[in-house]
């Protein structure tokens, strides 16, 4: 069995920070989200692994390389517009080479990898296997509506009345039937191939199409919360591990990760969080579900629920929660009078303040 990665897409709702960066390599405690995929195609077995890539096709190779350190061997697969999955399934026929494969969207997050869901797969005989879950806001997902014997019935692509609050996973595992289908459809009315509509003349032509109700947790982290609360779920079961320094005047309460070459001084740490190499934390307050990165400096600063991405600088705010801040970002209070807010903001941006 091979893997297909799906690391395309401009990551619209994740701008600004996708104007510069692939959306599948902002980091959940520090590591990127693609990481956790390409681990959990590992250790299901799979070690041979083609990424379909578009615009930042460059970001995605200097991160993945050729898979050696992930224990996989990557192919990369470039894609010239983002033209929908089941087009990606078409561009990779070559790679796939005839035989069954694993589909998994980069952005997504499923605890619990996809082991089990493989084993299954390779002893069933299914010419697909789509994985749901019940979400609140269905309409920006596709959807599947079941029968009660929980056969599929139909599958609908971000609809505007969902007919179901059952989302489709972005964890797919196909036969070569596949193929054959996705050479079939025409593209829908957003001027792409959909994968619904694959699945659905899978299912239109007799094929075997199994679907299984995912349990666990699961998250597109395509968006600012999404992206929080996959933080809150992987910083939940980190272990404690000071390797910086942390000096007597510092407080650490709970599940508290501090990196080799970090710097606490004069603050309280109140897990879980997550402290990058080389960052320093002077006089500030960071609290739970947080996660900054490396070199960062934050200082008398109060901060909880966000995330700060690498060589970043925040100095003399309260309070920082439920943000993302980026790369090479400075966040600091204003000097002068009148009390007044200063902003030099990008395009796509949000900002909220307390005033």
């Amino acid at each position: 069995m091979k893997a297909l990665v799906l690391a395309g897409g401009k990551g619209t709702r994740l701008r600004p920070l996708t104007h510069t960066s692939a959306k599948q390599l902002v980091p959940v405690a520090n590591k990127p989200v693609l990481y956790y995929g390409l681990e959990a195609i590992r250790d299901a077995g799979i070690t041979d692994v083609g990424i379909v890539v578009g615009d930042t096709g460059h970001e995605i190779r200097r991160a993945v390389g050729d898979g050696s350190k992930f224990g996989i061997d990557v192919t990369y697969i470039p894609q010239e517009a983002p033209l929908g999955l089941a087009h990606c399934v078409l561009i990779a026929e070559e790679f796939l080479a005839g035989e069954p494969f694993v589909m998994y969207l980069g952005d997504n997050f499923l605890v619990g990898g996809i082991t089990d869901l493989v084993d299954a797969f390779r002893g069933a005989g299914h010419d697909a296997q789509i994985l749901l879950t019940r979400v609140a806001e269905p309409q920006f997902y596709g959807v599947a509506e079941l029968g009660p014997g929980g056969e599929i019935l139909g599958l609908e692509e971000k609809p505007e009345r969902p007919r179901s609050d059952l989302a489709i996973v972005g964890v797919y595992i196909f036969s070569p039937a596949i193929h054959e289908a996705v050479r079939a459809i025409t593209p829908s009315a957003r001027g792409e191939l959909e994968i619904t509509d694959a699945v659905k003349w899978l299912i239109d032509d007799g094929a075997r199409v199994h679907s299984h109700l995912v349990s666990g947790y699961w998250k597109d982290t395509g968006r600012l919360q999404d992206m929080l609360e996959c933080n809150r779920i992987v910083l939940e079961q980190i272990e404690p591990d000071v390797k910086g320094t942390v000096d007597g005047l510092s407080e650490i309460t709970g599940r508290v990760v501090v990196e080799r070459g970090a710097v606490v001084e004069g603050s309280i740490l109140r897990g879980p969080i997550v402290i990058g190499a080389d960052t320093k934390i002077i006089s500030s307050y960071v609290g739970p579900f947080t996660s900054i990165g490396s070199g960062c400096r934050m200082e008398k600063t109060e901060i909880e629920y966000s995330i700060v991405l690498d060589d970043s600088s925040v100095h003399g705010v309260s309070r920082i929660a439920r943000s993302l801040i980026g790369r090479n970002v400075e966040v600091s209070s204003a000097e002068s009078m009148p009390n007044t807010h200063e902003f030099m903001v990008g395009d796509h941006s949000k900002i909220r303040v307390c005033s």
